[in-house]
């Protein structure tokens, strides 16, 4: 079984360690606990050993989970389909993925009617790979300031982007500093439903490079809670839709 303690003090160290390579203080960047085929059992390992937000890909998973996990702050990591968003929008303290117009109306619509802001980045895929969502990095600013026209009750808080998978970490610096750059920018817009706090940027194989190129919100799973074994998380949602578990 996984040391998530020992795993998350590890990760913890590697944060404040980049930030002071880059002359940044590690208190200012976030660590999202990436949950995904994780049992509510070892998340709640982890937020007793110090995790304060927890990410998740997929609706399915936070319905399943909710009501077991500890008090903790929730973040929707995924690929959102329209459909769901009614599933999580009381759910989820930010959405990372909003990559449309029509999912940014349809959680607006959501969140006029239970009577919230919901706090959304914008996700950018900067290699524009076929294999990912998100809007281009000429794109992103169009999205943000028609959300922001449009949308009285989302709040874009920032963007989110996932790099390309490289054998190099450091390869990846480059689309990172293309993002932090373009954040920087948007940064600049005068709107109330406008408030830049988090660039969503780095996971277990890069997040020290993210955290260089100026990421303050990094999603880490695997280094946490150890690899995934979807066969057997397969096996047990099996079980359970069969009244087994």
């Amino acid at each position: 079984m996984e040391d998530i303690r020992k795993n998350l003090e590890t990760v913890n160290n590697k944060i404040a360690e980049a930030a002071e390579n880059c002359g940044r203080n590690a208190d200012d960047i976030l660590l999202c606990a990436v949950s995904k085929t994780r049992t509510p059992e070892e998340i709640n390992r982890a937020i007793d050993a110090g995790a304060t937000d927890i990410g998740e890909n997929k609706v399915q998973e936070i319905l399943d989970k909710y009501d077991a996990i500890k008090p903790v702050k929730w973040h929707f990591i995924g690929h959102l389909q329209t459909n769901k968003v009614k599933y999580i929008i009381d759910k989820v303290d930010l959405i990372h993925s909003v990559d449309s117009m029509k999912l940014a109306t349809e959680i607006d619509k959501r969140a006029k009617g239970a009577g919230l802001t919901m706090d959304i980045l914008v996700q950018i895929n900067p290699a524009q790979e076929e294999s990912k969502f998100g809007v281009s990095v000429d794109e992103a600013g169009d999205l943000v300031r028609e959300i922001l026209d449009n949308c009285e009750n989302i709040r874009v808080r920032g963007l989110m982007s996932v790099a390309p998978i490289v054998d190099d970490p450091r390869d990846v610096k480059p689309y990172f500093d293309n993002v932090k750059a373009k954040y920087d920018e948007l940064a600049q817009i005068d709107h109330p439903n406008l408030d830049f706090r988090y660039l969503s940027m780095g996971m277990s194989g890069d997040f020290p490079v993210a955290i260089e190129a100026g990421s303050n919100l990094v999603r880490v799973g695997s280094a946490i809670f150890g690899e995934r074994d979807y066969a057997q998380f397969r096996k047990q949602q099996e079980e359970k839709n069969n009244g087994n578990v």
